[in-house]
Protein backbone atom coordinates (compact mmCIF):
# COMPACT_ATOMS: atom_id res chain seq x y z
CA UNK A 1 0.00 0.00 0.00
CA UNK A 2 2.94 2.42 0.84
CA UNK A 3 4.34 1.97 -2.35
CA UNK A 4 0.93 2.36 -4.33
CA UNK A 5 0.73 5.57 -2.38
CA UNK A 6 4.47 6.68 -3.28
CA UNK A 7 4.17 5.69 -6.98
CA UNK A 8 1.06 7.82 -7.28
CA UNK A 9 2.65 11.26 -5.22
CA UNK A 10 6.27 10.47 -7.30
CA UNK A 11 3.69 10.80 -10.45
CA UNK A 12 1.79 14.10 -9.04
CA UNK A 13 5.30 15.29 -8.33
CA UNK A 14 6.29 14.79 -11.94
CA UNK A 15 3.31 16.72 -12.88
CA UNK A 16 3.58 19.23 -10.67
CA UNK A 17 7.30 19.82 -11.90
CA UNK A 18 6.50 19.88 -15.40
CA UNK A 19 3.77 22.62 -15.29
CA UNK A 20 5.84 24.66 -13.27
CA UNK A 21 8.62 24.11 -15.86
CA UNK A 22 6.13 24.78 -18.83
CA UNK A 23 4.74 28.06 -17.01
CA UNK A 24 8.50 29.03 -16.83
CA UNK A 25 9.12 28.40 -20.33
CA UNK A 26 6.63 30.07 -21.30
CA UNK A 27 7.52 33.52 -19.24
CA UNK A 28 10.66 33.26 -20.33
CA UNK A 29 9.98 33.06 -24.17
CA UNK A 30 7.09 35.72 -23.53
CA UNK A 31 10.36 37.66 -22.14
CA UNK A 32 12.05 37.01 -24.68
CA UNK A 33 9.39 38.07 -27.50
CA UNK A 34 8.69 41.31 -25.48
CA UNK A 35 12.66 42.58 -24.92
CA UNK A 36 12.81 41.68 -29.02
CA UNK A 37 9.92 43.97 -30.00
CA UNK A 38 11.42 46.52 -27.31
CA UNK A 39 14.21 46.49 -29.91
CA UNK A 40 12.55 47.04 -32.37
CA UNK A 41 10.79 50.05 -31.16
CA UNK A 42 13.73 51.42 -29.72
CA UNK A 43 15.10 51.64 -33.07
CA UNK A 44 12.36 52.40 -35.60
CA UNK A 45 11.60 55.38 -33.11
CA UNK A 46 15.64 56.61 -33.35
CA UNK A 47 15.06 57.30 -36.75
CA UNK A 48 13.66 60.63 -38.15
CA UNK A 49 11.66 59.45 -41.00
CA UNK A 50 11.99 55.72 -42.53
CA UNK A 51 10.76 54.82 -45.75
CA UNK A 52 9.40 50.98 -46.97
CA UNK A 53 8.72 49.72 -50.22
CA UNK A 54 6.76 46.08 -49.69
CA UNK A 55 3.97 44.02 -51.03
CA UNK A 56 1.11 43.07 -49.50
CA UNK A 57 -1.13 40.12 -50.07
CA UNK A 58 -4.80 39.27 -49.19
CA UNK A 59 -5.99 35.70 -48.91
CA UNK A 60 -9.08 34.27 -47.89
CA UNK A 61 -9.24 30.82 -49.13
CA UNK A 62 -13.00 30.14 -48.45
CA UNK A 63 -14.06 33.01 -49.99
CA UNK A 64 -11.89 32.56 -52.99
CA UNK A 65 -10.02 35.57 -52.64
CA UNK A 66 -6.36 36.40 -53.27
CA UNK A 67 -5.01 39.81 -54.06
CA UNK A 68 -1.29 40.98 -54.27
CA UNK A 69 0.57 43.95 -55.17
CA UNK A 70 3.19 46.64 -54.25
CA UNK A 71 3.35 49.76 -51.59
CA UNK A 72 5.42 52.66 -50.18
CA UNK A 73 4.85 54.30 -46.85
CA UNK A 74 6.80 57.06 -45.70
CA UNK A 75 6.27 57.91 -41.87
CA UNK A 76 7.53 60.87 -40.42
CA UNK A 77 6.68 60.83 -36.73
CA UNK A 78 2.95 59.88 -36.92
CA UNK A 79 2.74 61.70 -40.51
CA UNK A 80 2.98 59.60 -43.35
CA UNK A 81 2.13 58.89 -47.10
CA UNK A 82 0.96 55.81 -48.27
CA UNK A 83 0.79 54.33 -51.70
CA UNK A 84 -1.38 50.92 -52.63
CA UNK A 85 -3.89 49.83 -54.79
CA UNK A 86 -3.57 52.74 -56.94
CA UNK A 87 -4.52 55.23 -54.79
CA UNK A 88 -2.74 57.52 -52.08
CA UNK A 89 -3.72 58.35 -48.58
CA UNK A 90 -2.21 60.61 -45.90
CA UNK A 91 -1.82 61.76 -42.87
CA UNK A 92 -0.84 65.29 -41.85
CA UNK A 93 -0.90 64.89 -38.53
CA UNK A 94 -4.99 65.96 -38.16
CA UNK A 95 -6.66 65.12 -41.11
CA UNK A 96 -6.85 61.82 -43.18
CA UNK A 97 -6.74 62.23 -47.43
CA UNK A 98 -7.93 59.35 -49.80
CA UNK A 99 -6.49 60.44 -53.07
CA UNK A 100 -8.19 58.05 -55.81
CA UNK A 101 -7.33 58.77 -59.03
CA UNK A 102 -9.32 56.76 -61.60
CA UNK A 103 -12.46 58.17 -59.97
CA UNK A 104 -10.58 61.85 -59.56
CA UNK A 105 -11.86 61.99 -56.12
CA UNK A 106 -10.25 63.06 -52.72
CA UNK A 107 -12.36 62.47 -48.99
CA UNK A 108 -10.89 64.07 -46.42
CA UNK A 109 -11.71 63.29 -43.58
CA UNK A 110 -10.58 63.56 -39.48
CA UNK A 111 -8.17 61.21 -38.05
CA UNK A 112 -10.07 58.33 -36.08
CA UNK A 113 -8.45 56.22 -33.43
CA UNK A 114 -8.92 52.31 -34.41
CA UNK A 115 -6.91 49.84 -32.05
CA UNK A 116 -7.73 47.12 -34.09
CA UNK A 117 -6.63 48.74 -37.23
CA UNK A 118 -2.88 48.72 -38.23
CA UNK A 119 -2.59 52.09 -40.11
CA UNK A 120 0.54 53.16 -41.94
CA UNK A 121 1.46 55.35 -38.61
CA UNK A 122 1.91 52.54 -36.12
CA UNK A 123 2.75 49.68 -38.82
CA UNK A 124 6.18 49.59 -36.89
CA UNK A 125 4.90 50.23 -33.12
CA UNK A 126 1.04 49.14 -33.07
CA UNK A 127 2.62 45.56 -30.96
CA UNK A 128 3.60 47.97 -28.17
CA UNK A 129 0.44 47.73 -25.95
CA UNK A 130 -2.34 45.72 -26.49
CA UNK A 131 -0.76 41.94 -26.81
CA UNK A 132 0.29 38.56 -25.35
CA UNK A 133 3.48 37.53 -27.12
CA UNK A 134 5.28 34.50 -27.83
CA UNK A 135 8.75 33.33 -28.99
CA UNK A 136 8.22 31.59 -32.59
CA UNK A 137 10.02 29.91 -35.35
CA UNK A 138 13.71 31.63 -36.21
CA UNK A 139 13.97 31.61 -40.34
CA UNK A 140 16.75 32.17 -42.41
CA UNK A 141 15.43 34.25 -45.42
CA UNK A 142 18.63 34.86 -47.93
CA UNK A 143 21.23 34.77 -44.89
CA UNK A 144 19.16 36.91 -42.73
CA UNK A 145 17.78 35.20 -39.28
CA UNK A 146 14.39 36.53 -39.20
CA UNK A 147 12.74 35.99 -35.49
CA UNK A 148 8.93 35.47 -35.38
CA UNK A 149 7.45 36.72 -32.67
CA UNK A 150 3.62 35.60 -32.07
CA UNK A 151 1.46 38.58 -30.98
CA UNK A 152 -2.21 37.82 -29.83
CA UNK A 153 -4.96 40.43 -28.97
CA UNK A 154 -5.97 40.79 -25.00
CA UNK A 155 -8.92 42.12 -26.35
CA UNK A 156 -11.43 39.11 -26.89
CA UNK A 157 -13.44 41.24 -29.06
CA UNK A 158 -10.79 41.71 -31.63
CA UNK A 159 -11.59 40.53 -34.83
CA UNK A 160 -7.55 39.47 -35.22
CA UNK A 161 -6.81 35.85 -34.11
CA UNK A 162 -3.29 36.18 -34.35
CA UNK A 163 -0.63 38.20 -36.04
CA UNK A 164 3.10 37.10 -36.79
CA UNK A 165 6.10 39.55 -36.86
CA UNK A 166 9.44 38.64 -38.84
CA UNK A 167 12.37 40.56 -37.18
CA UNK A 168 15.89 40.87 -38.81
CA UNK A 169 17.84 40.09 -35.42
CA UNK A 170 20.82 41.91 -36.62
CA UNK A 171 19.32 45.09 -37.70
CA UNK A 172 15.98 45.01 -35.81
CA UNK A 173 14.11 45.75 -38.13
CA UNK A 174 10.21 44.36 -38.94
CA UNK A 175 10.84 42.18 -42.39
CA UNK A 176 7.38 40.83 -42.29
CA UNK A 177 3.83 40.97 -40.71
CA UNK A 178 1.14 38.24 -41.14
CA UNK A 179 -1.86 38.98 -39.36
CA UNK A 180 -4.83 36.47 -39.31
CA UNK A 181 -8.12 37.13 -38.62
CA UNK A 182 -11.01 35.29 -37.40
CA UNK A 183 -12.96 35.22 -40.23
CA UNK A 184 -9.78 33.41 -41.79
CA UNK A 185 -8.38 36.54 -43.82
CA UNK A 186 -4.52 36.51 -43.99
CA UNK A 187 -3.12 39.73 -44.63
CA UNK A 188 0.41 39.42 -45.40
CA UNK A 189 3.31 42.37 -45.78
CA UNK A 190 6.77 41.94 -46.78
CA UNK A 191 8.95 44.06 -46.59
CA UNK A 192 11.18 44.46 -49.75
CA UNK A 193 12.98 47.69 -48.65
CA UNK A 194 14.01 49.57 -45.48
CA UNK A 195 15.58 53.32 -45.73
CA UNK A 196 16.06 55.60 -43.29
CA UNK A 197 16.55 59.42 -42.53
CA UNK A 198 15.88 60.52 -46.18
CA UNK A 199 16.20 63.97 -47.17
CA UNK A 200 12.37 64.74 -47.37
CA UNK A 201 10.65 67.39 -49.31
CA UNK A 202 8.93 70.06 -46.42
CA UNK A 203 5.67 69.90 -48.34
CA UNK A 204 5.26 65.97 -48.64
CA UNK A 205 2.86 65.91 -45.80
CA UNK A 206 0.76 68.95 -46.92
CA UNK A 207 -2.52 68.66 -48.85
CA UNK A 208 -2.32 71.30 -51.89
CA UNK A 209 -6.26 71.57 -51.96
CA UNK A 210 -6.43 73.94 -54.60
CA UNK A 211 -4.22 71.79 -56.69
CA UNK A 212 -6.30 68.98 -57.10
CA UNK A 213 -10.02 71.30 -57.39
CA UNK A 214 -7.82 72.74 -60.57
CA UNK A 215 -7.16 69.23 -61.90
CA UNK A 216 -10.80 67.87 -61.47
CA UNK A 217 -10.89 66.23 -58.47
CA UNK A 218 -13.67 65.94 -56.90
CA UNK A 219 -13.28 66.96 -53.06
CA UNK A 220 -15.13 65.17 -50.22
CA UNK A 221 -14.99 65.87 -46.78
CA UNK A 222 -16.67 63.75 -43.82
Amino acid sequence: MKQVINLKMKKIFTVIVIVIFGFSVQAQDAQKAKDLLEDVYSTVTSYDNIKIDFTYVLENPDAGVKQETQGNVTLKGNKYIANLFGSTQMFDGTKVYTIVPDNEEVTIEDKTDDDDTVTPSKMLTFYKEGHNYAWDILQNVSGRKIQFVKLTPIDSNSEIKTILLGVDAQTKHIYKLIETGKNGTKTTITVNSFKSNQTLSKSLFTFDEAKFEDEGYYIIKN
